[in-house]
């Protein structure tokens, strides 16, 4: 039965809609926004992908910032708990990648601001890698 629960409220969570894993990120425990806010990523890459490919520049572009935003929420979060660096690391450079292959379907006038959002999660995936291997500078030091 707990194993039901369990995977009823994962399904549950699956199902949430970006505004509302917003408002939880808003209002979670500085341990739970780093996985929030690439859920949140994550899912505005899905949306971007989609609205771009029905003609929406405008609001595509409105999920591409999210996806930079959050991606430097969660890299911020995860950086002051020392945790998920690596998972969020390993995000941020998979959506980067699905960005550049977005940004190839593009006409010249849109792939400005996926450029941008490139941009933003390589600098994200610098400062998780700087955060990560930190430690070992600080011992080759002494």
């Amino acid at each position: 039965m707990l194993l039901l629960a369990l995977a009823a409220a994962y399904g549950a969570a699956k199902n949430e809609t970006v505004g509302e894993l917003k408002l939880r990120f808003e209002s979670a425990h500085l341990d739970d926004r780093p996985e929030l806010g690439i859920r949140i990523a994550q899912q505005q890459l899905r949306n971007a992908d989609k609205l771009y490919s029905e003609g929406n520049a405008d609001e595509a572009r409105a999920a591409v910032d999210d996806i930079a935003t959050y991606s430097e929420k969660a890299r911020d979060a995860a950086i002051q708990t020392k945790k998920r660096l690596k998972d969020l690391e390993i995000q941020a450079r998979k959506m980067a990648a699905k960005l550049r292959d977005i940004k190839r379907t593009l006409a010249f006038e849109n792939q400005a601001p996926v450029e941008q959002a490139i941009r933003r999660l390589e600098d994200v995936r610098t400062s998780l890698l700087k955060a990560m291997f930190a430690n070992g500078n600080k011992q080759e030091q002494q």
